[in-house]
């Protein structure tokens, strides 16, 4: 697979382009469009996958997700092959994969072979079998290539990331830089736990080896302290194992954020712990389990190697990098939570297009805010309607699922929960006792700012007539504490006895007093 010559502008870490604006969303556009059933598959030393997005919007949707776990990378230490039980295996499951892409109607598969498939003596054979049996061709990719695509799979959830991506799989594990929406220096190593498991000599021969190789890779790195992004099914399995720990509520991998010292203990946990029952616990595979406690081995030396300021997993890598290197540049500059809130809105609200009327109207209340706040309520005003068919009696906690456990890019945790809990508002005044586990990982002061912007929402909405209409005109002194609304003779009517509580719910929640003015035309 060639190497992209395109380069992204630099944005800031919230990955906001476009703040501010609602230019022309990005998904009706030829070149977008033409992302819809995007099918990947990546050919792993422990695992072959196939993924089919509709990359149509910024953030990737997943039509279709499934893995078989091969490990044909198992046993290569000693004979130089690919395993033949995995070989039969990864043979059938591209059988199965190039029927499902028929029946889907996909054009073609892309598919990418790793460590393994390009070390294996009989690498070249299988990839020519693979062919000749299904029609799939698949590039065989090289470290620093499989670096590249897993740093764009990154830069695909964070656009403006910047820090270190180490991508672990069964047989190697890359690291890349990424700064300004760009992939930097690259490398690979054989610190896969499939070759980790092969070597003689146990524990103190393997934790040797991984020093020494993990020395020669900071070396050619240079200082790397900033954040360290995670990517691969190992990292994935322990950060599960680090939320069972420490007994965290939100139950998403991806922006999961854990620090060098969390990291350590939880090590230490897996190393005493009853590893089935574990597995169990965390959900995770028998086949991935067992190379668990080589992973921790290597993750150990790596945060001592590079000291990393903070660690996010991301559940984005090679795959999506594939994705992101077939979007046209204009796509990849945008904002990922953005675009992807305005393909959700022009697929499920009632009056697409009003989420824009609605941030419009309510933007005088945040006339102050930082820039990554103003982003969220964008992102909850897009949102506010898409949920309108759940029962009326569930909509708020329906509102607020959708927001803390949507496929999402660009939001971190306490993110997820803030627009969460703002949609929730937008329907109910109440907050459901489900999720109070979750609320309270807001902080009191963000927790406010969304109930208020809930009850704007709301109180916004009531006055809804068409997406070209004025709603009218609000404006806030926070100094005098005063909640002025301006409407014309026109709006007047909207202003029922409904909205007018709607109204002095919202002055109160800000200390308020709530003043009403007609206006003449």
């Amino acid at each position: 697979m060639p190497e992209s010559k395109t380069t992204s502008p630099s944005v800031p870490e919230t990955g906001v382009a476009d703040l501010g604006l609602f230019g022309k969303p990005l998904f009706q556009d030829p070149g977008a469009r033409a992302l819809r059933r995007v099918g990947v598959v990546d050919v792993g030393s422990n695992s072959v996958r196939m993924v089919v997005f509709d990359g149509a919007a910024r953030s990737p949707a997943y039509f279709y997700n499934e893995k078989i776990m091969c490990a044909l990378g198992a046993g290569m230490a000693d004979t130089g092959h690919l395993s033949p039980e995995g070989r039969v295996r990864a043979l059938s499951a591209m059988h199965r994969f190039a029927k499902l892409a028929e029946g889907m109607g996909l054009s073609e598969l892309t598919a990418v072979a790793t460590a393994a498939v390009r070390d294996a003596t009989d690498g070249r054979d299988f990839c020519d079998e693979v062919r000749a049996q299904t029609g799939i061709k698949i590039w065989v990719i090289d470290g620093k290539e499989e670096a590249r695509l897993s740093a764009q799979g990154v830069l695909l959830g964070w656009p403006g990331a910047y820090g270190l991506v180490c991508d672990i799989g069964g047989s190697s594990l890359e690291l890349a830089e990424i700064s300004g929406g760009r992939v930097g220096k690259r490398v690979t190593s054989s610190l896969g736990p499939l070759k980790l498991r092969d070597i003689k000599g146990g524990a103190k021969a393997r934790n040797a080896h991984i020093k020494e190789t993990m020395q020669g890779l900071a070396e050619k790195m240079g200082d790397q302290r900033d954040r360290l992004f995670l990517v691969g099914g190992s990292w994935r399995a322990i950060a599960r194992i680090d939320m069972i720990r420490r007994g965290y509520p939100l139950h998403v991998l991806h922006e999961y954020r854990m620090t060098r010292k969390s990291v350590r203990e939880t090590i230490q946990f897996i190393h005493d712990a009853n590893m089935e029952e574990l597995r169990a616990e965390a959900g995770v595979s028998s086949a991935r389990a067992s190379l668990v406690p080589y992973a921790c081995e290597v993750l150990s030396r790596l945060v001592k190697t590079f000291k990393p300021k903070d660690i996010a997993i991301s559940s984005y890598g090679i795959r999506e990098g594939m994705l992101y290197e077939q979007m046209p540049q204009r796509l990849r500059d945008r904002d990922p939570l953005i675009e992807a809130c305005r393909f959700v809105e022009d697929k499920d609200a009632r009056s697409p297009g009003f989420g824009k009327m609605l941030y419009n109207f309510i933007l005088p209340l945040y006339k102050s805010a930082p820039e990554p706040r103003k982003r969220l309520v964008k992102a909850a005003c897009l949102l506010h309607d898409v949920s309108w068919r759940a029962h009326p009696d569930y909509r708020a906690e329906v509102c607020f699922d959708n927001a803390t456990r949507a496929n999402l890019g660009g939001l971190k945790h306490s993110e997820r929960i803030f627009v969460g809990l703002a949609l929730m508002n937008r329907y109910s005044s109440k907050r459901s006792p489900r999720f109070g586990d979750l609320i309270e990982m807001l902080d009191e002061q963000s927790s406010s700012e969304a109930e208020i912007l809930g009850k704007a929402m709301r109180f916004g909405a009531m006055l809804w007539m068409d997406k070209v209409a004025e709603l009218g005109e609000m404006r806030w002194h926070p100094k005098k504490k005063e909640l002025h609304l301006r409407l014309s003779a026109e709006m007047m009517p909207l202003f029922g006895e409904v909205a007018q509580a709607r109204f002095t719910s919202l002055a109160t929640a800000l200390g308020a007093e709530a003043i009403v003015k007609a206006t003449k035309g």
